[in-house]
């Protein structure tokens, strides 16, 4: 990463680009550094100055194609609009074989749409599992015929390489990967922040308890919910939730019901329950103080809770003394 731990985001532009494939990364990772400053340094490049993208938009001022790329670095490859991805296009052909090149070794490659075949043109998919948009399905085992191509998937993680069905699915890898990298719980605000779902492929893990019952868009509730993530432990009783959300408890019960699934109180228990679990994982502190620091009365209160969400907790319920 660069000074301050920022990751620089490099997106290699072609002629025809679908601008959703471009615009919807890169306003989650834009996003991201409104969340967490400095988390990301976003650069354009192509093999040209100046291009044009499909619907006419001309985007120019375009960085060359840098003559390194470390592991420092997240390398987006968007689609292209019309048919197969011909290698042998001016500004394609350019690009395939920087790729190519030895000094091209992001730490990150991210592929949106067809994106995912001109990786595997230029060999960044053998004996990869990844995924595409659904018409580019058959093109994309033909050129790299090792590779386990998965259809209707969203998103496919293999490693370092991240893969997408494209266009808006191109913004669902984005949220997955910040998430990754920066947490579930700024991924969920910057979902919310652009209006979209959260979304997961059936190969990732099971959904982080931070990002549990936000795929809604009432104000009122992530009004309630934003206030309990930030400061679980707090006092939080049916009045005090009400009030942040400026309206009855018995219609706030019903709000949560219908929008985030649960109540507000069993949402409360959740969020102590995850920020519980990272203390036990993450520091040494006793289960007693672990209980306090969450919001529970203690430790066999948090206990029973662990139980609810976890059938069998880790042997880290037992942490060493601090």
């Amino acid at each position: 990463m660069g000074a301050g731990g920022t990751r620089e985001v490099l997106f290699v532009l072609q002629p025809q680009l679908v601008l959703l494939d471009l615009a919807g990364p890169a306003d989650a990772f834009r996003n991201a550094n409104q969340q967490q400053p400095g988390s990301y340094r976003l650069r354009f490049v192509a093999a040209q100055r100046e291009l044009t993208a499909a619907g006419g938009l001309t985007l120019a001022a375009l960085e060359p194609l840098p003559a390194r790329v470390g592991a420092e670095c997240i390398l987006v490859l968007h689609g292209l609009v019309g048919e197969p991805v011909d290698p042998t296009r001016p500004g394609t052909r350019e690009v395939i074989d920087w790729l190519r090149s030895a000094a091209v070794r992001p730490g990150t490659l991210m592929c949106v749409c067809a994106g995912s075949v001109l990786a595997a043109h230029a060999g960044l998919l053998a004996r990869r599992t990844c995924t595409t948009h659904h018409v580019h399905l058959e093109e994309l085992r033909r050129v790299e015929p090792s590779a386990q191509v998965l259809a209707n998937r969203i998103f496919v993680e293999d490693g370092p390489v991240f893969t997408s069905a494209g266009v808006t699915a191109g913004l669902d890898l984005a949220l997955h990967l910040i998430g990754v990298q920066l947490g579930a719980r700024i991924a969920a605000d910057i979902a919310r922040d652009l209006v979209v779902y959260l979304r997961r492929s059936g190969t990732d893990p099971a959904l982080s308890p931070w990002v549990m019952h936000r795929n809604h868009l009432h104000p009122a509730v992530h009004r309630v919910q934003d206030a309990v993530t930030r400061d679980p432990a707090a006092r939080w009783n049916a009045a005090a939730l009400a009030a942040v959300a400026c309206t009855s408890q018995r219609n706030l019960t019903r709000l949560f019901a219908e929008h985030a699934r649960c109540s507000p109180l069993d949402y409360v228990q959740l969020i102590r329950f995850a920020l519980a679990r990272q203390l036990v994982t993450q520091s040494r502190l006793d289960l007693e103080r672990v209980a306090l620091s969450a919001g529970f009365h203690s430790a066999q209160h948090l206990r029973r809770v662990w139980a609810r969400w976890e059938a069998r907790p880790p042997s880290a319920l037992r942490p060493p003394r601090a």
